[in-house]
Order: C-alpha cells, then sequence, then structure tokens
C-alpha cells in the first residue's frame, strides 16, 4: 500500500522540489561482486507471519479527525543535512513531533493536492509514530471515528477522505490503521471483504475501482487486506497468483501487466502478494537479486554521496522488503544505506525527505523509518516486509487467531 499511491507522491514532489535544478550527473559504473555470506543470522530472517494454509516461514498505510489530526504530505522548508562523514543518529523525537503537527498546514500547496489521498497520509504518519513507539501520541478513538467517516457502508470500501469515492487503495489503508489501533471490531469485516473480493476479475486480476483500472499493485492490495481480516478464501487465489506470476519479466522483476516493465515498486506488490499467497517458490531469488543494484556496496573509490544523490529514500523500503522475502537482504551494504536515510533527515524540524536538502514529507518520513526498522535500527520497532505493519501488530492478527 505503502508503494501503491508511491509513483503519484514521487512524480508530484519531483516536479515541485526538483524544478529547474540542474540534470544529475550519470550514475559510475556499478560493480557487481559475488554475493557476500551472511555475518549474522538476522540478516536472512524472514520476520513475516502467516494466517491459516500459507507457507510457513523459518522463525525469526488516521487521523483524529479532520479538525484536529489529518497527516498532510507537507514541509516545503529545505533543510541542511549533515555531511556523509559526521556522525548521524535518528531524530526520533523531532521525527514525532512533525508527524503530529503537520496537519496544521491546511493551506499548503502539498495538502491541497493530496486532499484525495488523506487515508494514506493518515497510515504513513501513524504507522511511523507506531514504529518509534509514539502511538499514544494520537487519541485513538479520533483517528478510528475519522477512520469511519470515509466509509462506504452500501459497497464497503473506504475512500481516500471523507465524501470520496472507494477504492481498494484506500481500503487497505483504513484497514492497516484499524489494525494499528486494535480496532477491526468497528467494520462489517465481510462487506468490507466482499468488496475488495468483488474486484478480482476473471484472468485472476483485480481492478482499483469499479472504473476497471488493472494493475499488480491491486493484486497486492487485495491479497493483504483479505489476509489481515482473515477472509482469503474469498477470493481465488490461484488465480491472483497466476496473474501476478504472468507480469514477472526475463530480468526476473515484475512489471504492472503482463509485458510491463520490471520496477522496484512494482516488484515489492508482487513479491509481498505472492508471499501472503504462500508463492514464493515462484520467484527465480537469484535472478531477482538484480534490485540490490539500488543499494548494492560500491567500490571505494566510487562517489557515495554523488550515487545516492540519484536514488530515493522510498527505495529503501521497496527494495529492503523484496530482498528480505526473497532471503537476499545480505547481498547490500546496510551501513551506506542507513548513512544515507539519516543523512535525508531534517534534524531542526524533524521529517524525512527523498534526498537530502530536497524537502521533507510524510511519504518519505514513513519509508525513511521503515527502511531503518528493515535494518534493525537501533529504538525502531521491527517491520513485517509484507504486510508493511509493525511486526508486533501482525502477530497480534494472527496469533490470536
Amino acid at each position: 500500500p505503502a508503494g501503491v499511491a508511491g509513483s503519484v507522491v514521487c512524480w508530484a514532489f519531483t516536479i515541485i522540489r526538483r524544478a529547474g535544478r540542474r540534470r544529475s550527473p550519470l550514475p559510475p559504473p556499478i560493480r557487481f561482486a559475488s554475493p557476500p555470506t551472511p555475518t549474522r543470522s538476522s540478516d536472512r530472517r524472514w520476520w513475516g507471519r502467516r494466517s491459516g494454509d500459507l507457507e510457513e516461514q523459518p522463525s525469526g498505510s488516521g487521523v483524529q479527525s479532520e479538525r484536529s489530526f489529518s497527516p498532510e504530505l507537507s514541509g516545503r522548508k529545505k533543510h541542511e543535512p549533515a555531511a556523509m562523514g559526521d556522525e548521524l543518529e535518528l531524530a526520533a523525537d523531532k521525527h514525532v513531533r512533525y508527524i503530529v503537527t503537520v496537519e496544521k498546514k491546511k493551506d499548503s500547496f502539498e495538502s491541497l493536492v493530496m486532499e484525495h489521498i488523506r487515508l494514506n497520509g493518515a497510515y504513513w504518519g501513524l504507522t511511523t509514530l507506531d514504529l518509534l513507539h509514539k502511538l499514544n501520541a494520537v487519541d485513538a478513538a479520533e483517528v478510528v471515528e475519522w477512520i469511519m467517516s470515509c466509509y462506504h457502508p452500501e459497497s464497503g470500501g473506504f475512500g481516500g477522505n471523507v465524501g470520496h469515492d472507494p477504492h481498494v487503495l484506500y481500503t487497505l489503508s483504513a484497514v492497516q490503521v484499524l489494525c494499528l489501533f486494535d480496532r477491526l471490531d468497528v467494520l462489517d469485516v465481510d462487506k468490507v471483504a466482499d468488496y475488495v473480493a468483488g474486484l478480482q476479475n476473471e484472468d485472476g486480476s483485480f481492478s482499483g475501482d469499479i472504473w476497471g483500472e488493472i494493475d499488480t499493485r491491486f493484486s497486492y492490495i487485495a491479497l493483504c487486506t483479505l489476509s489481515l481480516l482473515h477472509r482469503l478464501h474469498k477470493i481465488d487465489v490461484q488465480k491472483a497468483v497466476d496473474f501476478i506470476v504472468s507480469c514477472k519479466n526475463l530480468d526476473g522483476g515484475f512489471g504492472a501487466m503482463p509485458g510491463g516493465e520490471s520496477h522496484a515498486g512494482q516488484i515489492f506488490c508482487c513479491v509481498g502478494a505472492l508471499a501472503i499467497a504462500g508463492s514464493l517458490h515462484h520467484i527465480d531469488r537469484d535472478l531477482l537479486g538484480w534490485l540490490c543494484m539500488f543499494c548494492i556496496s560500491h567500490s571505494p573509490t566510487t562517489d557515495l554521496i554523488e550515487l545516492l544523490e540519484l536514488l530515493k529514500v522510498c527505495y529503501s523500503w521497496w527494495v529492503l522488503s523484496s530482498l528480505i522475502m526473497i532471503d537476499r537482504v545480505h547481498w547490500i551494504d546496510k551501513e551506506k544505506l542507513t548513512k544515507f536515510i539519516l543523512n535525508c533527515q531534517d534534524k531542526e524540524n524533524g521529517g524525512i525527505s527523498d534526498r537530502p536538502d530536497n524537502a521533507v514529507d510524510i511519504y518519505h518520513t514513513y519509508f525513511g523509518v521503515a527502511g531503518l526498522s528493515l535494518m534493525e535500527y537501533p529504538g525502531v520497532k521491527p517491520m513485517d516486509p509484507a504486510y508493511a505493519l509493525p511486526l508486533d501488530v501482525v502477530n497480534r492478527i494472527f496469533l490470536r487467531k
């Protein structure tokens, strides 16, 4: 879910922030070495849990109310990042304050253009708070009340904001936020599940809403939503898996449709969906390891700062989560990626940007903290790479069942 609205958000902020800036130089050639051997058992650990008959795994996307708390993708003020060589640490308290106060900027340009995905913003902000052990910074009752004000009882879906049309994307974000607060009891679970299941097409794909757009992102959203609600039996899981596999490319990656080009965000959605469906055996794990090109360790002569400026913090989630699910996270240099994320912080006002020296926003603050979570950063809760929720939340949902 987290990655589903990503293309729209990244596109908007690229236009806003980088207009008029010169193009970055092409990156230096990437030199691939033989994959290193993991040094710790945790490097190869799979954190996710599955429900029912899903594949056994090794051990190891609210606002209080529209008036008081509605996270936006805002933060136009540029910040001065620390030099890459400086000692860096996560400014957790500043990020918490940024998330809680960002709703006050309702007159900003970002607030207006992101009005239609405010429920996604709620998921990003609230999940970040939970990862930082600060979910109690908001009023749970007001959050749940606002979430339910976006619900369409006639269809069973949720809109991106009050009065907006229902869509499977916002429905997953609503379910995830309710999972954070352990309040799935407020839902008519079967009604919501029927809405999602009703969007499955004959070929196994899923439409995003009644207008019929098809995308592998929606396949992930549907499987994730129904799994969290313990309602996977309402769809043809095998057909859903077959459609996703039909979108696999020769490079090992996945596209939005059969024949679509591979993209890290689409790969996260497809790998996550296959993991939830217990069907990771369809993936060539070593071939898909090309993902590590985004985070690979380079020669000491490589200008790391110049290279990382071509990347975005959000890829730390899409790439890392996928590599964890296919048991290849030990192929990347965690230390360098951690430094890159920390260097994108606004250490004065809080928030994380897509790249160093860019404006911060809720979207990349979530992805940055989530990426650090996947790398076991101290003080950050562990994250489930498939469900995009804190691991304790996922365990509560499935272990209780």
